[in-house]
């Protein structure tokens, strides 16, 4: 168990869909002090009164997010937040890093991976169905997937572009999820946090 760690730190669990990141967040948030704040605590609610990726869910789904980031930071809540960062996207890298100001750089970035036959199968899992409703339209919900992979750069094989100095300035973990049972990814990565965050 992670004890007495910095107050109001972010932990952000980074890949493409269906990697895993909502699953594992749950795990270490169970073996830690961190709170889960998953990326579709947002996107669900948002979707369904206005449609994805319209200008008025595009306008809230950030502004829900900053001022969840912003309590958190305020009150000392550590959190872990789930998202898929698209790693070539100079818009992506401003929003990371205005959340990356909100907690003063106490941040740390672990990067989950896996390969597209293996998040096709998570895809269609009992628990992601449970808390994405999005996703229930399985067969949309593939094609979401596959059309993803190839517009987005969603993790580091060829490099972070556009994210490379951000991460740099930050304690940075890389795992793949393939064939690793979510409780054995998440005590790696409170290891880590242990190591890398130490309490004194």
């Amino acid at each position: 168990m992670i004890c007495g760690m910095l107050s109001g730190m972010l932990l952000v669990l980074f890949g493409p869909p269906a990697v895993g990141k909502m699953t594992i967040g749950r795990e270490v948030a169970a073996a830690s002090r961190f709170r889960l704040f998953h990326n579709h605590m947002t996107i669900e609610p948002l979707m369904e009164t206005f449609g994805f990726g319209t200008p008025p869910f595009n306008t809230l789904n950030n502004e829900f997010r900053r001022r969840v980031l912003e309590e958190a930071a305020a009150h000392g809540v550590d959190l872990i937040f789930t998202v898929v960062w698209a790693l070539d996207s100079p818009e992506d890298l401003a929003v990371m890093s205005s959340y990356v100001g909100i907690f003063n750089g106490e941040v740390g970035f672990v990067e989950l991976r896996a390969d597209l036959d293996t998040r096709l199968a998570r895809n269609r899992t009992e628990e992601r169905l449970l808390h994405k409703a999005s996703k229930r339209d399985v067969v949309w919900s593939d094609d979401n997937v596959r059309q993803m992979e190839t517009q987005w750069q969603m993790t580091s094989t060829d490099g972070y572009h556009a994210a490379t100095d951000l991460l740099s300035r930050h304690p940075l973990l890389v795992l793949d999820t393939r064939g690793e049972a979510p409780a054995s990814t998440a005590k790696k990565i409170v290891t880590w946090m242990e190591d890398t965050f130490p309490t004194g």
